[in-house]
C-alpha cells in the first residue's frame, strides 16, 4: 500500500468515525426516531450521498461498532489450541471478558454504555437491524466449523447456538444492570450463568463437533 492509498483510507476512517460518534451523540439526546439522517449529515457536515456512502442505514449509524465483532465467534474457534473443543475457546472468551468488564457482554455500568444499550433494546427498528449483525456472526462461525470437516448443517446448528447464548447471557446481564445493580454485583451471576450456559452446549455440542485439527 503506497502513502496515498494509506492516507486515504485513514481519512475514511476518520470520516466513518466522526459520522457515528456525531451520530450517536445527537441520538441519546433526542432519540433514534426523532433523528433523521439529514440532521446527522449536517452536524457532521458532510452531505447526506456522502453519509449513505458509508452507511447504508440510519440504524447502521448505531449499531456500526457491532460490525467489529461479527468475527469474534469465529476468530475465537478459529484459533483455539489443539485439543480445545469450540464450546470451551468461546466459554473462556467469554469469562475473560467478563472479567474485563467488556461491554459486549453486557457487564459494563459506564453510563454512556447504558444509554447506548437502552436506546437499542428500546428501538424495534434498532433490534431488527441487529439481527443483520448476528446472521453475519453465524455464517463467520460456521464456515470455521464447516472447515473442520463439520457437515454444513450441523455447524450452522452449532454456530447459531453458540452466537445466541453469548447475546443472550449478554442481556441478561444487561437487564441485571439497568435494574440498579452494579457491574461488581452482577459478576458472580454473570459468570455461574456462563458456566451453566456453556456447560448445557458442551453436552451435545462436544459429541457432534470433529476435534480442532493439529
Amino acid at each position: 500500500m503506497d502513502n496515498t492509498t494509506g492516507l486515504r483510507e485513514s481519512k475514511k476512517l476518520r470520516t466513518r468515525r466522526q459520522l457515528a460518534a456525531t451520530a450517536l451523540e445527537l441520538f441519546l439526546e433526542r432519540g433514534f426516531d426523532a433523528v433523521s439522517v439529514a440532521d446527522v449529515a449536517a452536524a457532521a457536515e458532510v452531505s447526506k450521498p456522502t453519509l449513505f456512502r458509508y452507511f447504508p442505514s440510519k440504524e447502521d449509524l448505531l449499531l456500526d461498532r457491532f460490525a467489529d465483532h461479527q468475527d469474534e465467534a469465529a476468530r475465537i474457534v478459529r484459533d483455539r489450541p489443539a485439543g480445545q473443543s469450540a464450546v470451551a475457546a468461546v466459554h473462556a472468551q467469554f469469562l475473560e471478558a467478563l472479567a474485563e468488564g467488556d461491554a459486549i457482554t453486557g457487564i459494563c455500568d459506564h453510563p454512556e454504555v447504558l444509554a447506548f444499550e437502552r436506546l437499542l433494546h428500546s428501538t424495534a427498528s434498532l433490534t431488527s437491524r441487529l439481527a443483520h449483525y448476528t446472521a453475519r456472526e453465524v455464517e463467520l462461525l460456521a464456515a470455521v466449523l464447516e472447515a473442520e470437516s463439520a457437515p454444513p448443517l450441523i455447524a450452522r446448528l452449532a454456530a447459531r447456538q453458540l452466537v445466541d447464548v453469548r447475546h443472550e447471557l449478554g442481556l441478561e446481564n444487561w437487564r441485571r444492570i439497568e435494574a440498579g445493580h452494579s457491574a461488581e454485583e452482577v459478576l458472580p451471576t454473570a459468570v455461574a450463568d456462563a458456566d451453566r450456559a456453556f456447560g448445557l452446549l458442551a453436552d451435545g455440542l462436544d459429541r457432534t463437533l470433529p476435534p480442532r485439527p493439529s
